[in-house]
């Protein structure tokens, strides 16, 4: 069965104490509840912090970014080996903010996908198409690339680890979102091409989380979709009561079958 994932992305938002503050609400309202994996992304410098409250809690631990090196000369960046030893069980790669603002390419996403992987990280990747891209009818072709380029290499016994983020970047922090029906049709295509390149089963088993202006009002409804596994957080997620009620949300909605049948 595939639970629904929901984690929340801090961004570069947050101080040490509001990071502390936050971390516990999340962790006292989530309590012992196993039915929706949880999991938080604080900024680099509140790892360690973060991962203190969130220590044999429900809620996990992510980083939001690596560089795809275990170690090295690599001033200013952080390894997955370093996010492991923090306590981070996640990280997010080819977020569209690393896509569009710091111009990272499907290439360079492949090499953290491959490194997380390999290291025994959970991979959020993410994958979506700007507003001119869909406008232009080329949503399905951009996701194609994205996937293609982003999974190359990666073995089919290594999706097991591995979570796609659909985040239309037109609605991320815009206030806009994907309908429901847009939010499954492309997730539905994510599943099936993930389906031609691995196969029926790792495919169905691939949770698949919406990402793109997900709030309280809004959750139920996309996440209550066949393919819509989850949600990736990002605004909302600063508001531990708003991203308690989309954990709820996820709550309300059944397991999806790990199956082809499903």
């Amino acid at each position: 069965m595939r639970k629904k994932f929901v984690a929340g992305n801090w961004k570069m938002c947050s101080t040490a104490a509001s990071a502390r503050q936050l971390a516990t609400a999340v962790v006292r309202g989530v309590g012992r509840e196993e039915r929706v994996r949880v999991a938080v992304c604080p900024p680099f410098p509140y790892l360690l912090a973060v991962a203190e409250i969130v220590r044999g809690s429900a809620v996990e631990l992510g980083g939001q970014n690596f560089y795809p090196e275990e170690k090295g000369a690599f001033t200013g960046e952080v390894s997955p080996v370093m996010l492991q030893d923090a306590g981070c069980t996640y990280a997010i790669v080819g977020h569209s903010e690393r896509r569009h603002v710091l111009c990272e390419t499907d290439a360079f996403i492949n090499r953290k996908v491959l490194l997380g992987l390999r290291l025994g990280l959970h991979i959020i990747l993410c994958v979506g198409e700007t507003l001119q891209e869909r406008e232009a009818g080329r949503t399905c072709a951009v996701l194609h690339s994205q996937l293609d380029g982003s999974l190359a290499d990666v073995e089919a016994g290594m999706l097991t680890n591995l979570i796609i983020a659909y985040e239309p970047v037109w609605a991320i922090g815009t206030g806009k979102n994907a309908t429901p029906d847009q939010a499954q049709e492309v997730h539905a295509f994510l599943r099936s091409r993930i389906a031609e390149k691995f196969g029926e089963v790792p495919a169905h088993a691939l949770p698949i989380q919406y990402g793109g202006s997900v709030k309280p009002d809004n959750a139920a409804r996309l996440m209550s979709e066949p393919d819509v596994d989850g949600a990736l957080v990002g605004g909302a997620s600063l508001k531990a009561d708003d991203f308690l009620a989309i954990v709820r949300a996820a709550l309300d909605q059944e397991p999806r079958r790990s199956g082809p049948e499903s």
